[in-house]
């Protein structure tokens, strides 16, 4: 019996409550092929994209650096990688991407120094100013209330800290946004179709892409978040961005 593919409403339709849900079902049913399935869609791109990120960050006082919306941990390994004297702090609310990041920790020798946790960004278990950088990877965009974790983000690093965003974007000329488009809503499905189980995650992801806001406009949202000198990268024609602020 073949089974029936999910759908999934788009991001514009649905409330705050109801998009978490869908975040929470969608990402606990393709843990398993999510690391895979990133950087065969990605054509290994994400993992460029995350070694620059973690080339622009800095520490200066605490030492610490916070990795919100983890995942499997891949920004979090990778700045423990390149920055021996920090330890990591990364934060999921999806207990089977943090147990499978944890497993990844270990056989690469950094669960000393990684320390994953379940829990909300919008509401972080952490004290004011307490890591020198908070970065988020491919995660924002998953999350309804996007300014309370950006102020989030904020409250806890420390002043002029870095708040640190990377997210994939749709806002180049009109034709690569056709040929963007036809990726996003046409092949991509057919390869999740291949190598996932929950193939309506994928049409998710594109509708999650195509309504992110435009870097103006999420360089406002940044703002009004309580972070100020804000400055965007445009990577790889401007497939995705990085975004780097400070603590004001």
């Amino acid at each position: 019996m073949v089974e029936k593919e999910k759908k999934y409403p788009s991001v514009q339709r649905i409330t705050d409550k109801e998009h978490i849900e869908v975040v929470k079902d969608i990402f606990s049913t393709i843990t398993d092929r999510y690391d895979f399935l990133n950087h065969l869609l990605s054509l290994g791109r994400d993992i460029a994209w995350r070694k620059f990120a973690v080339k622009k960050m800095q520490f200066n006082k605490t030492n610490l650096f916070l990795d919100v919306a983890c995942g499997t941990g891949d920004l979090a390994m990778y700045a423990a990688q390149r920055y021996q004297n920090i330890k990591v702090v990364g934060l999921d609310f999806i207990q089977e991407m943090l147990d499978l990041g944890k497993k990844k920790t270990v056989e690469k020798k950094l669960d000393d120094r990684i320390d994953l946790v379940r829990g909300d960004a919008c509401c972080l278990p952490f004290p004011d100013s307490s890591f020198d950088v908070a970065g988020i990877a491919f995660g924002i965009r998953n999350i309804p209330d996007k300014k309370k974790a950006l102020s989030e983000m904020a409250r806890v690093v420390v002043p002029e800290g870095q708040v640190m965003v990377l997210e994939m974007a749709f806002t180049r000329n009109w034709f690569s946004n056709i040929l963007y488009y036809f990726y996003l809503n046409y092949i991509l499905p057919v390869l999740a179709r291949r190598f996932s189980k929950n193939k309506g995650a994928y049409h998710y992801l594109a509708d999650s892409i195509m309504n992110f806001p435009k870097p103006p406009e999420f360089v406002r949202l940044m703002e009004e978040a309580g972070i100020s000198g804000i400055r965007f990268y445009r990577l790889t024609f401007g497939v995705t961005y990085l975004y780097i602020g400070t603590k004001v």
